[in-house]
C-alpha cells in the first residue's frame, strides 16, 4: 500500500539477529525488541548477512536497496532485451520505461521497504536463466575471445548454481531443483543440488549448532513468523485460514490443495520448458512455491514481475504473426494485454489493504463477500497466473535439455 511507513523493519530483525550472534549467543534464540519475531532464515543466510555487523540498521537497509534495484535491472534486462531487439526497440529506453512501473508493484515495494532479500534471489534465480541461454549457444563471441575462465562463464557450464544458492539462502526455491528434475534437466540439477548441499555443509562447518538447530527445530516452527490468517500472507494457506476465519489452515486441506498447486505449477513449467519457454516455467514455479509456501508475504510475490512481461510478450507475437498473415485486427492480441494490465493493476493498487482484518478483534467476514475477494486478491491472482499463464513456443531459442526439444518458430504463444 502507498504511503505505509516500512523504516527496514525486516531489516533491523536481521541486523539485531546477527550482532546478538557475533556477541556470542544464540542466532535462534534472538527476539526482535517489541516484537515475537526473530531469526527464520538458514544459517548460511546469517553468514551471508554478517558484513551488515559493522553497519547501522539504516545504512544496512540503504545497501540492500540499492542491490535490490540493480538486481530488478538485471532481471528486467534479461527479460525484456530479446523482446525489444525483436521488435526494433531500443534496448536500455525498454529497461528504463519497465524500471518504475516494476518498482510500484506491491512485491518491490515491500521488499525494498522492509529490507527484504527477495529481489536478489529472484536476480540469482534468473542467472540461471542466461546461463541456460548460453549454454545452448555456446556463449557466442564473448566465449570464444577470452580466456578459459571466460570460456567457463559464457558456456553456462554454472547454470543451477544460482538456484542452489537462493536455496541455501532461503529453502522455498528448492521447488526449482524439483522442477529440474521432472523436465529431466539432469546437469542444471545436479549443479543446483550440489551448490545448496556445498552452502549448506560450510554453514554446518562454521555454526555447527545453528544448523543442528535450524534443520532439526526451527524450520519447524512455522508460528514463528506470524499466524496464516494475517492478511499479508497471500498464500493458499493464507486464504484458506480467512475461509474459515481461523488463524490457522486446516492442515489436511491445506495439504491437499498445496499438493494439487504443486503438480499443476510443476507440470505447466514442464510443459513451457518442452515448448521451449524457459523464462515461463521459471515463473510457473516462482508462482507455484509461493502458492504452496506455508506462508507467502506479499513482497514474495516477485514472480508476478515476469508474468506480467510474458502476458504482454504474447500480445505481441499474436500481433506480429497475425501481421504476417494479413489478418491483423485491433482485437488481436487484446486478451492478453488486457490480462497483462489487470494483474499489473492489481499488484500496484494492493485491496488486500482497503480491508485488512486481525483475529480476534474482527473477523475476516466483517466487510462481506467483496471483502473476503478484496483481502485474498493477490493469492487469487498468482493462483490464476499460476493455472492460466501461457507460453510462447520456442520463446528462448534453445534445445530443451533431455527432450529433444527442436527450435521452433517464435510466433505462437499458448
Amino acid at each position: 500500500m502507498f504511503g505505509r511507513r516500512y523504516s527496514f523493519f525486516d531489516m533491523r530483525i536481521y541486523h539485531g539477529a546477527v550482532e546478538w550472534w557475533l556477541d556470542g549467543n544464540e542466532l535462534y534464540s534472538f527476539i526482535a525488541p517489541n516484537t515475537t519475531l526473530g531469526f527464520t532464515y538458514p544459517p548460511f543466510a546469517a553468514l551471508a548477512m554478517l558484513p551488515m555487523g559493522g553497519m547501522s540498521p539504516v545504512t544496512a537497509g540503504w545497501v540492500n536497496v540499492i542491490a535490490s534495484v540493480a538486481a530488478l535491472a538485471f532481471v528486467l534486462a534479461v527479460m525484456l532485451v530479446p523482446i525489444a531487439d525483436r521488435c526494433g526497440w531500443p534496448r536500455w529506453a525498454v529497461i528504463g520505461a519497465a524500471m518504475p512501473l516494476a518498482l510500484a508493484l506491491e512485491p518491490s515495494r515491500e521488499t525494498l521497504g522492509f529490507g527484504q532479500v527477495n529481489l536478489l534471489l529472484f536476480a540469482l534465480i534468473v542467472a540461471d536463466l542466461v546461463a541456460l541461454r548460453w549454454r545452448a549457444t555456446g556463449g557466442g563471441a564473448s566465449a570464444r575471445s577470452g580466456g578459459r575462465l571466460a570460456r567457463w562463464f559464457y558456456s553456462g557450464a554454472w547454470a543451477g548454481a544460482g538456484i542452489g544458492l537462493a536455496t541455501a539462502v532461503k529453502l522455498t526455491p528448492g521447488l526449482f531443483i524439483l522442477y529440474l528434475i521432472f523436465a529431466r534437466q539432469w546437469r542444471t540439477a545436479a549443479v543446483a543440488s550440489g551448490t545448496f548441499a556445498g552452502a549448506s555443509l560450510a554453514a554446518a562447518v562454521v555454526a555447527p549448532r545453528e544448523s543442528w538447530l535450524f534443520f532439526t527445530d526451527v524450520l519447524w516452527q512455522t508460528d514463528r513468523v506470524g499466524a496464516a490468517d494475517f492478511t499479508p500472507n497471500q498464500a493458499l494457506s493464507g486464504i484458506l485460514a480467512r475461509l474459515h476465519d481461523s488463524p490457522e489452515a486446516p492442515t489436511l486441506l491445506w495439504l491437499a490443495f498445496a499438493a494439487l498447486s504443486c503438480a499443476v505449477g510443476l507440470s505447466r513449467a514442464v510443459s513451457a520448458h518442452r515448448e521451449g519457454d524457459e523464462l515461463t516455467a521459471f515463473t510457473l514455479v516462482g508462482l507455484a512455491s509461493t502458492v504452496i509456501s506455508p506462508i507467502s508475504w506479499t513482497h514474495h510475490l516477485v514472480f508476478v514481475i515476469p508474468a506480467v512481461v510474458i502476458l504482454m510478450d504474447t500480445a505481441l507475437r499474436r500481433r506480429a504473426a497475425h501481421r504476417r498473415l494479413g489478418v491483423v485486427s485491433s482485437l488481436t492480441g487484446l486478451r492478453h494485454a488486457s490480462a497483462a494490465v489487470a494483474i499489473y493493476l492489481l499488484f500496484v493498487l494492493s485491496p488486500i489493504w482497503w480491508v485488512r482484518h486481525r483475529l480476534p478483534e474482527g473477523s475476516h467476514y466483517d466487510s462481506g463477500l467483496w471483502g473476503v475477494l478484496a483481502e485474498n486478491s493477490l493469492a487469487l491472482g498468482v493462483i490464476l497466473l499460476m493455472a492460466l499463464l501461457p507460453w510462447r513456443s520456442g520463446a528462448d531459442h534453445f534445445r530443451a535439455e533431455g527432450l529433444g526439444y527442436a527450435n521452433r518458430a517464435v510466433t505462437s504463444g499458448r
